[in-house]
């Protein structure tokens, strides 16, 4: 199974990506993993991320993308793999496919979790995490225990604000490779509005 996994922040795209790579026994490549794993083995395409990451520069698509021909390439992706984080434009998308391509890589999904914004920002401005185990909680869905609810803190990217920035930028610039891949018939969509264990069963139900 090679999938690209899309959704909006705070979707559920961890928590059903980590049902997923133990179902389907395929790695999980998020693309800051990736990065850090390139540049500490020092491949040509780490080597020149690094050069990048130094000088203070975003590492460039043609780079990212050729870290993930490299990713691919290995053993552990003979059987499938999940793409997380990438791509996140469309530019990014159809430059992927092109590669893709030419590695004669086939994707087989593009599993796209949808969830509405309202619903969106509840989730994450209610998100509380303990300082000291990095625990997470909600306010609303998983409550912390009566001991921790003085100490459970809010992260600065949960804030209200800043979840909202978020979407705005995800729908400016994420989005738009939905239609991309509609175009390819690739896209599973399903509605992530539900208990976790229930979307799982919705995902099943879309990959069957």
């Amino acid at each position: 199974m090679r999938m690209i996994l899309v959704g909006p922040p705070g979707a559920g795209k961890g928590t059903q990506a980590a049902k997923l790579i133990d179902t389907h026994k395929i790695p999980h490549i998020s693309t800051g993993d990736m990065l850090r794993a390139a540049v500490k083995e020092g491949t040509e395409m780490g080597k020149q991320a690094d050069i990048a990451m130094k000088a203070g520069n975003l590492v460039s698509d043609d780079v990212v993308i050729g870290m993930v021909i490299e990713r691919i390439a290995k053993e552990d992706c003979t059987e499938g793999f999940m793409l997380d984080g990438f791509p996140r434009t469309r530019p990014q998308a159809e430059a992927l496919d092109t590669e893709l391509t030419n590695a004669g890589v086939k994707l087989d999904v593009v599993l796209f979790i949808e969830v509405p914004d309202e619903l969106i920002v509840d989730r994450i401005t209610g998100r509380r995490s303990d300082p000291e185990t990095g625990a997470i909680y909600h306010l609303k869905f998983n409550p912390p225990p009566a001991e921790l609810a003085d100490k459970v803190v809010q992260r600065k990217d949960d804030t209200e604000e800043a979840c909202i920035a978020r979407l705005k930028k995800y729908h400016s610039e994420t989005a738009p490779i939905i239609p991309f891949y509609e175009e390819h018939g690739l896209i599973r969509r399903v509605d992530g509005n539900a208990a976790p264990d229930e979307v799982t069963a919705r995902i099943k139900s879309a990959l069957a």
